[in-house]
């Protein structure tokens, strides 16, 4: 059986367009996360934490700006880990 792998491609400040494998999405606090994993292994390999915004049937991605709402969405994901 073949895995599905989600491939979602954002552009980041520069103008470079970066491909992410969607890796996990989560809801916390009345809003929707992604974690994702870089395809391009040479960019990183860890994964970064995008808020989902939703414009009618279309999806976006966007960087966390607020450190205290990045923190409390990690600090949560890290708690369903322990969980695990």
């Amino acid at each position: 059986m073949e895995k599905t792998v989600n491939v979602i491609e954002t552009i980041d400040e520069n103008g470079n367009s970066i491909k992410f494998e969607l890796f996990n999405m989560i809801s916390f606090e009345g809003k929707d996360y992604a974690l994702l994993l870089p395809v391009d292994k040479e960019q990183s390999e860890e994964l970064v934490l995008m808020e989902i915004l939703k414009d009618g049937e279309d999806y976006s991605f966007a960087s966390i700006e607020d450190d205290e709402e990045f923190e409390r969405v990690s600090d949560y994901i890290e708690s369903l880990e322990d969980e695990e």
